[in-house]
């Protein structure tokens, strides 16, 4: 397996047109770093007696009828991210993109903040992110969430403050994460859709860690790359939708290590490569 992705490397290495190595990360890359995967068990939110799946409180249209509720879950995640810290995959990404420079392209779907927290910077977000705001109404402007706004245990309350801060200065609607919700469509300002789909078209090769595909933007990406002639290795622990999208191609390889183990073959493979050069 080790010696395949060798030489897949090297040959996308020695290209000089459509050439970047682009990596597309999901929740499985932070579960070492304790962060648990928003659709799973520990994903559900209770609020009173009522359990919420994030389908349903994961949305506008529940967002406009309970925003302090929601609002009071995206701090509680707010603190479990702050409480986190960058496992050895996220070291791992930043120090390739560190050997590879403006070859190197980051995808992810996570909005904990650990990849630039490990120091990775060239980074599409098409999830959106838990460090910024924005108006529930509309309004343009997208702003960080103010520090003078703490994390949240599972059962503290909005203070007052919060809910003077998280008030849109321009029309005076709440202001709501900047992530994209369930019912919501990606697009460029908030999720790099164009710029995201771009560097697909312009990869030797899609390394996939750590997600499934059951959002539409990621599938995207990797039916893109595969079009222009990118190889797709799929590193996963099981199988998932883009092991299927890519079972009886020729230019994939399907491994099933722990995203760790992965990486730091890619990692030690691109390093050799660079100092034979």
């Amino acid at each position: 397996m080790k010696e395949q992705l060798e030489n897949i490397i090297r040959q996308v290495y020695r290209k000089e047109k459509r050439n970047l190595f682009t990596f597309l990360t999901g929740a499985g890359i932070s579960y070492d770093s304790g962060i648990p995967t928003y659709r799973g068990t520990d994903g559900i939110w209770v609020k009173g007696t009522t359990f919420h799946k994030p389908e349903e409180f994961g949305t506008l249209a529940y967002f406009k009828q309970h925003p302090e509720e929601v609002l009071q879950y995206a701090l509680f995640r707010k603190k479990m991210f702050e409480s986190a810290e960058p496992n050895e995959s996220h070291f791992l990404l930043s120090g390739i993109e560190d050997v590879l420079n403006d070859r190197f392209q980051l995808i992810t779907q996570n909005i904990d903040h650990l990849h630039r927290r490990a120091g990775s910077r060239r980074i599409y977000e098409i999830h959106g992110n838990s460090r910024e705001i924005k108006c529930s109404n509309g309004c343009r402007e997208i702003i960080d969430l103010p520090e003078e706004i703490t994390g949240k245990n599972r059962d503290e309350e909005l203070t007052e403050r919060d809910t003077e801060l998280l008030t849109c200065r321009n029309c005076g609607h709440w202001m709501r994460p900047n992530i994209l919700w369930f019912d919501e469509y990606y697009d460029e300002k908030t999720h790099k859709r164009f710029s995201a789909l771009k560097a697909a078209k312009n990869s030797g090769i899609l390394f996939i860690i750590g997600t499934s595909g059951a959002t539409n933007l990621p599938f995207a990406i990797a039916e893109t790359a595969l079009k222009y002639g990118a190889t797709l290795v799929d590193i996963n622990t099981e199988d998932n939708h883009f092991t299927e999208l890519i079972r009886n191609k020729k230019n994939k390889l399907i491994v099933r290590e722990t995203s760790t183990e992965a990486l730091r073959w890619i990692d030690e493979i691109i390093r050799n490569i660079k100092l034979q050069k």
